[in-house]
């Protein structure tokens, strides 16, 4: 089963894009789902502060049956990992309060997968490969995958690595620069996992919002096609989230995949109607 959607459904920019211009905020998810017609999406903000339960409770509410999310960890539990003396550290105390705030999302059912995203310091070596391990442990039974953001990652080690873990390993395209990783297609886990990140050249003169400012062509996107099909057939469910949200492109370029691949657009009511 090959599941898109967007990393996150809640920007500015959207509107006037692909959201009514005057739409607002509070309406933004639902719009999301019942008139962009997706029923997953990747839940970003949770990086930048620890999800709250309350919060995670009201969008279990709001979604509709069916729909699923999946979450990122927040970056206590994958990039603030580093003493002062640049020794890598594991610690369980974030772990516990994300456990706490994605606990009703978990029971409600709508938790797909966490995502744990790891920066380019994030290197190959027994220490980081504990660390995955704990991160797997600490998450106590929610389904995990891992992105890599530099190619020593790239290897068969690790995949074979994260097979043995019941870890997915999480696909990612992104512009063919220095060590960015480049696109793998594997599946290591149950879930399959793809970001597509945008091919902007200028990824490392970019701000955090430039970075992604990128728009798919319909080659690019039919390029990926074979490999995302590739990571569907090795796993039980692929999740696949477009990470070029500058103005609405996400939402567009994921739809126009869906057409690509014959897929057809989710409907609330559990029906499926034409894209």
């Amino acid at each position: 089963m090959l599941r898109i959607g967007t990393s996150g459904f809640s920007f500015e920019d959207w509107k006037g894009t692909v959201y009514p211009l005057k739409l607002p905020a509070s309406r933004m998810f639902e719009h999301y789902q019942r008139e962009l017609g997706f029923d997953v999406c990747e839940l970003n903000f949770t990086f930048y502060r620890q999800p709250s339960a309350s919060t995670m409770r009201s969008l279990a509410r709001r979604a509709c049956p069916g729909f699923t999310f999946t979450v990122k960890c927040h970056r206590d539990m994958t990039h603030e990992l580093w003493d002062e003396n640049g020794a890598l550290r594991s610690r369980r105390e974030p772990f516990a309060e994300f456990l706490a705030g994605v606990a009703p999302l978990a029971a409600s059912g709508a938790l797909g997968c966490v995502l744990a995203q790891f920066p380019t310091r994030f290197r190959t070596n027994d220490e980081a490969f504990d660390h995955i391990r704990m991160t797997r442990e600490w998450l106590e039974g929610l389904p995990l995958a891992v992105e890599f953001r530099h190619r020593d990652w790239c290897t068969k080690e690790t995949l074979e690595f994260l097979r043995a873990e019941g870890i997915g390993y999480c696909a990612v395209d992104e512009p063919p620069l220095g060590s960015l990783m480049p696109f793998v297609p594997e599946a290591t886990s149950a879930v399959g996992y793809v970001r597509l990140h945008g091919r902007n050249r200028r990824w490392f003169q970019a701000t955090r919002e430039e970075r992604y400012d990128y728009d798919y062509s319909d080659d690019e996107l039919a390029e990926l096609i074979p490999g995302i099909r590739r990571v569907e057939a090795g796993s039980s469910v692929t999740y696949l989230f477009f990470n070029n949200c500058h103005a609405g492109s996400a939402a567009r370029n994921a739809r126009r995949l869906k057409e690509l691949l014959g897929l057809s657009t989710w409907r609330p009511d559990g029906q499926l109607g034409l894209l």
